[in-house]
């Protein structure tokens, strides 16, 4: 079979569901999906991924698939007939991509998750600071040094509140690609009406729904306070971090397991939430894009501009009056 690129993405957004819906639709006969789940291929146009320099950014380098040929190849182990895609949640954000998946796969169908943007942005921070990875225990802190951090280099995962500019981001998207090849979901869908959203994805994606109805959780993180554990271990994974850039991807999360494991060790289950100020802080660069997004799609996020108390997989799940039988923590 000749090698071409892939039928469908999945290109956004990260911590807005991505991987529990890439792993719903690998169950699917008749979807095939990378592995790695995120080659990051189109990020990279045929050239080694950027030296990023954020905490952990050089050894997750070594893992993205920049060249063609070893891209092209993660797809060969697809049945004849089945539909071969990927999931890469920056594609939506990162401009250069856009473009090269509307060179290279013009009539490829897209899937993009939108998570609230204050949400998301937390989450993306919360993720890394329970890694070890993240130096600022305040997200509001945090992100006034997304700009300074950009123009150090840190890699796109740190962009906290530019990845979730969404508005601009459809917009130019649009320019590219018809808008009956992009499929826009909520998270909230994914958590609260699963098998609904699933069928929206197969019937776009031209495919039977076979018996597939759940969307799987991802695995939690206990919360890691800020105190004493954190600010010693913390500085040993970052500091190992860069040190593991000589080591081979594997390498380094073996040996990093054990001072991961320590820095949650008495960690909590839950995750406190944002405050009214913080959020109100956080949601104020939004709100111009927000008006976008949905001068852009027709859609209302009016949702998006209130205050609630934290929206993790947990949370909605909790809450759902039908029981979505999604369990544990995406973001």
């Amino acid at each position: 079979m000749e090698r071409r690129p892939p039928d469908f993405f999945l290109i956004g957004a990260p911590k807005a569901g991505t991987s529990a819906l890439h792993a719903a639709l690998t169950q699917h006969p008749q979807l095939f999906l990378s592995t790695p789940k995120e080659p990051k291929y189109y990020l990279c146009g045929d050239s080694p991924p950027p030296a990023y320099k954020g905490p952990g950014d050089a050894h997750s380098n070594q893992e993205w698939v920049w060249q063609r040929e070893r891209y092209l190849a993660l797809f060969d182990g697809a049945d004849e007939g089945a539909l071969r895609g990927e999931s890469t949640p920056f594609y939506l954000y990162h401009r250069d991509a856009r473009r090269r998946l509307a060179v290279d796969r013009p009539d490829a169908r897209l899937i993009a998750v939108l998570r609230d943007p204050v949400d998301r942005a937390y989450s993306n921070w919360m993720h890394l600071w329970m890694d070890g990875l993240e130096p600022r225990a305040d997200v509001v802190e945090a992100v006034r040094r997304e700009r300074a951090r950009i123009d150090e280099g840190w890699a796109p995962f740190w962009h906290y509140s530019s990845l979730g500019m969404y508005g601009r981001q459809v917009a130019d998207l649009l320019d590219h690609f018809p808008r009956e090849q992009l499929l826009l979901l909520r998270y909230r869908q994914l958590v609260d009406e699963p098998d609904a959203t699933l069928r929206r994805v197969f019937d776009f994606l031209g495919v039977p729904g076979a018996g597939v109805e759940e969307v799987p959780s991802d695995n939690s993180r206990p919360f890691v306070k800020d105190g004493v554990r954190a600010r010693t271990v913390g500085p040993v994974i970052r500091a190992g971090a860069t040190v593991g850039q000589f080591l081979p991807p594997q390498v380094w999360r073996k040996v990093s397991k054990p001072l991961i494991n320590q820095l949650h060790k008495g960690g909590e289950t839950g995750r406190p939430k944002l405050t009214p100020e913080q959020r109100n802080i956080l949601l104020k660069p939004h709100l111009e894009d927000i008006a976008l997004l949905e001068e852009v799609t027709g859609e209302s996020f009016a949702d998006w501009r209130g205050y609630r108390e934290g929206d993790s997989y947990a949370a909605r799940s909790s809450r759902s009056p039908r029981g979505s039988g999604i369990t544990g923590v995406v973001g």
